[in-house]
C-alpha cells in the first residue's frame, strides 16, 4: 500500500481504538463524584390512636383527647461494614424492615470511586479481602437492587418483597462493565 492510503486508514483505526477506549474506560470518572443524601426510613403510626376520656371542666360535660401514638420504627435485620475491593471504600450497610414489611438496604456515609455501570447487589459470595475477593460475586446467586445512586452518601434501596434474605450473605458495590466489586460487606444478623 502507498503512505497516502496507509496514514489514513492508520489514523482511523486509531480514531477508533480511542472511541471505544473512552466508551469503556470513561476516564472522566476519576474526576467526577455525586453525593446522595436520603432521609432514614421514617416511622409510621402503629395505629389509629384511640380516644381517652379526659377529665371535664363541669360536672356532666366530657371531652376526649388522643391517646399518645405508638410509632412503629424500622427493625434491623443485618448489618455490615464495607471493605474496599477494587477502589478504596468506606461505610456501613443496613436492612431494616419498614412497620409496612417492605425491606431496605441502606448505606450510610458511603464513600467510594465513581465509576461505569455500578450496581448494587445482594449476594451469596463470602467478602474476601484483597484481590482474590474482587471478582467472586458474580459466580453465585445474586440480587440486583438497582443502579449505584451516587458514590457518596446515605442512600436506601428497595428489596424486592419475593426475596429470601436468608439466601444472601453479602452485600456489594459491583462494576458490572468489568465484572469487579468496588466494595463489599459481610452482613451479620
Amino acid at each position: 500500500m502507498t503512505k497516502r492510503v496507509m496514514v489514513p486508514a492508520m489514523l482511523l483505526v486509531a480514531a477508533i481504538v480511542v472511541g471505544v477506549g473512552l466508551y469503556l474506560f470513561q476516564p472522566w470518572r476519576i474526576f467526577t463524584s455525586s453525593t446522595v443524601t436520603e432521609a432514614f426510613p421514617t416511622a409510621v403510626p402503629a395505629s389509629a390512636p384511640p380516644a381517652v376520656p379526659s377529665p371535664a371542666a363541669s360536672p356532666g360535660a366530657t371531652t376526649t383527647t388522643a391517646a399518645p401514638t405508638a410509632v412503629a420504627g424500622p427493625r434491623e435485620l443485618a448489618t455490615g461494614q464495607l471493605i474496599s475491593h477494587e477502589h478504596a471504600s468506606s461505610g456501613s450497610v443496613r436492612i431494616l424492615e419498614l412497620p409496612d414489611g417492605s425491606r431496605i438496604l441502606r448505606f450510610e456515609g458511603l464513600d467510594t470511586s465513581d465509576g461505569p455501570d455500578l450496581r448494587v447487589w445482594l449476594t451469596d459470595a463470602p467478602v474476601i479481602e484483597g484481590p482474590p475477593g474482587w471478582q467472586v460475586f458474580d459466580d453465585g446467586a445474586y440480587l440486583d437492587l438497582g443502579a449505584l445512586k451516587a458514590n457518596k452518601g446515605d442512600q436506601n434501596y428497595e428489596i424486592p418483597a419475593a426475596a429470601v434474605l436468608g439466601d444472601y450473605s453479602s452485600v456489594t458495590i459491583w462494576c458490572a462493565r468489568f465484572t469487579v466489586s468496588f466494595a463489599a460487606a459481610e452482613l451479620k444478623v
